[in-house]
């Protein structure tokens, strides 16, 4: 795949997921990350985009449950002894 092509596919992303951040939250670094590893893998930076997404997005889910668990645990009283 020719570089601009995958260059204007990150820039079109990035002018996209503005609009919808807090949904595309990983994605975006993500898509880029696997892109240019696919790309250096063989060529396939489409492919490598999309799985980068579906990663970045899964870790940036499991990060906000985490976040979240910690903030429950914190905002509980100790136990009376």
């Amino acid at each position: 795949m020719n570089a601009k092509i995958v260059a204007v596919m990150l820039c079109a992303a990035a002018l996209a997921g503005t609009s919808a951040a807090a949904s595309a939250k990983g994605c975006l670094k993500g898509a880029a990350v696997g892109g240019v590893a696919g790309h250096y893998a063989g060529h396939h930076a489409v492919v490598g985009a999309v799985g980068g997404c579906i990663v970045g997005r899964h870790l940036a889910n499991k990060k906000a449950a985490d976040q979240a668990a910690a903030a429950h645990a914190a905002a509980q009283p100790a136990p009376a002894k």
